[in-house]
């Protein structure tokens, strides 16, 4: 479709999953990742005030820049390399297509 990429998410067991996800809602990874009910907790909504959606970005699809923001938020997270960014600050875009990420390690689950 159009207006839809394609996603891998790797869960805390190693299984990949291909997620379809839209570029027109101005969704994030987060949000794609509780709809497929993957174990994300988004604790703070996306505001990026939590960690509970952080994940390690494992191919170039996305840039690893952090806003000041997250950058803050994962100074304080655990489990944190350098390839980590928060879920919920990837808003999905045409050009994330093909994006692999892997859930990082969580205490809740």
């Amino acid at each position: 479709m159009e207006n839809t990429i394609i996603i891998t998410v790797i869960d805390r067991e190693g299984i990949a999953h291909e997620l379809e996800a839209p570029t027109d809602m101005n969704m994030n990874v987060m949000e794609v990742c509780k709809s497929y009910e993957l174990p994300v907790l988004g604790t703070c909504g996306g505001m990026a005030m939590c960690a509970s959606c952080q994940v390690y970005v494992e191919n170039d699809k996305v840039s690893l820049e952090r806003s000041d923001d997250e950058q803050a938020m994962l100074d304080e997270a655990w489990h944190v390399q350098d390839n980590s960014r928060l879920g919920c600050q990837i808003h999905l875009a045409t050009e994330h297509d093909g994006l692999i990420i892997r859930l990082a390690p969580s205490d809740d689950f």
